[in-house]
């Protein structure tokens, strides 16, 4: 079969489009790849030294669904309709960048009533990130009525699905993004209002930033989530899933105990198959299919992968690439 494969060797790593032999994957589940996700972690696994590949050579692909063509005992009849993302999907295990796959029994999802093959992957990863950021803000106690929800790196794929997501929910949700010309890209998924990534916090100046937001989805870390820290409204909470920004987090205390915000972290790949599965099923009921597909910006074929990692990793997509593997053999 052909497959995107990525190698490290002495010289560096190598990533092209080879003949692989099916005998390479492991896992008790065998799927039929129809459609795969595009995402920032597959375009990690090309660049030298990275901590994202576990395994050498490596079929990448964090976002794969499709059909199954093997199964065993306990698992999901022949001709179910799945998801396999997270956990070992495309680090520790061979991915979506191919015609099949193999994972583990405990890695399948199955497709949730109101999604496919395709607009499941058009959320993907970044969909699910976006849905798990918005009910951990809920269990807090956010709701459409409390205020503002400010949405950072708003035109990538988090970001631009959490703006949709919590749109389409009827949040009034503020888009932050450092490109500025994607605002009608994003308020055509539903932002009330686009601003710069310097425009989170008015006053930099003091300890604390004026009350502006009753909740915030960050998928920037760094400076970014020290502004919406500064700038939340008492009893606010910040979702925070993303380090495009910055792992370091430089902040004080006073956030935290003098307006009572809470931050709380997201974690999609190692969660349980509970929640992973409630999540699922509230992207296929809550957000609408005109909604969905809004978020896609191109679909490409296996030969399309290179490019599209090429143009995740300068941050020159807006939205979700998915890779229509129909075809392949």
């Amino acid at each position: 079969m052909r497959a995107f494969l990525v190698t490290s060797t002495a010289d560096g790593i190598t990533a092209s489009i080879e003949d692989v032999d099916p005998g390479i994957l492991e896992g008790e589940i065998l799927i039929q790849v129809d459609v795969a996700g595009v995402n920032f972690k597959d375009s990690m696994v090309r660049v030298p030294g990275n901590k994202v590949a576990r395994r050498s050579p490596l079929i990448p692909g964090v976002d794969l669904a499709g059909t199954v063509l093997e199964t065993v005992e306990g698992g999901p009849p022949i001709g179910t309709a799945v998801i396999a993302h997270c956990h070992g999907v495309g680090v520790t295990s061979h991915g979506g960048f191919a015609p099949l796959a193999r994972v583990p029994l405990e890695w399948i999802q199955p497709m949730p009533p109101g999604l496919d093959s395709r607009s499941a992957m058009i959320l993907g990863t970044a969909g699910f990130t976006a849905m798990a950021s918005l009910v951990a803000l809920e269990r807090y106690g956010l709701t459409p009525s409390s205020g503002p929800l400010v949405v950072t790196g708003a035109a990538g794929g988090v970001g631009s699905t959490s703006v949709a997501i919590a749109s389409a929910a009827g949040y009034e949700v503020v888009a932050s993004t450092g490109r500025a010309h994607e605002a009608p890209f994003l308020e055509g998924l539903g932002a009330s209002q686009v601003i710069g990534r310097d425009e989170i916090d008015d006053r930099p100046d003091r300890t604390l930033g004026t009350e502006r937001w009753a909740g915030a989805i960050d998928c920037v870390g760094g400076p970014t989530l020290s502004a919406i820290l500064r700038s939340l409204r008492y009893g606010g909470a910040v979702a925070a899933s993303g380090l495009t920004g910055g792992a370091e987090l430089t902040t004080t205390v006073f956030p935290f105990i003098v307006r009572s915000v809470a931050l709380l972290g997201i974690d999609a790949v190692e969660m349980g198959a509970a929640e992973r599965d409630a999540l699922w099923r509230r992207l296929g009921s809550d957000v609408p299919h005109a909604v969905i597909e809004k978020l896609l910006e191109r679909t490409v074929t296996l030969d399309g992968v290179p490019e599209a990692l090429d143009a995740i990793a300068r941050g020159g997509v807006r939205g979700r690439i998915i890779v229509d593997l129909a075809g392949e053999d």
